[in-house]
């Protein structure tokens, strides 16, 4: 491998992913594991992939910069902008 791969990277790239697509589409757990695997399988195995991904939801969960929502299924978005009128 190239370089190890950390979890502040991981965290960083989905939080810009979930933040780039956010208000146009909606992103569930699994669909940012994958895609932390396609942006740096070059660095890091699946299964590290995978472990890393896993401890990058929790902490964007567990810091407030993203939340679970629920419409028919558990997606990560942005919190809502409180005290904004649309």
């Amino acid at each position: 491998m190239a370089s190890d791969l950390t979890l502040e990277e991981v965290v960083e790239s989905m939080y810009k992913e979930v933040a780039s697509v956010q208000g146009r589409k909606k992103l569930k757990p699994m669909d940012l594991q994958k895609m932390i695997y396609e942006r740096f399988s070059d660095r890091a195995d699946k299964r590290t992939c995978k472990k890393l991904g896993k401890e990058a939801i929790k902490e964007l969960i567990n810091s407030g910069r993203c939340v679970y929502s629920y419409y028919g299924g558990s997606f990560i978005e942005l919190p809502p902008a409180e005290g904004v009128d649309k």
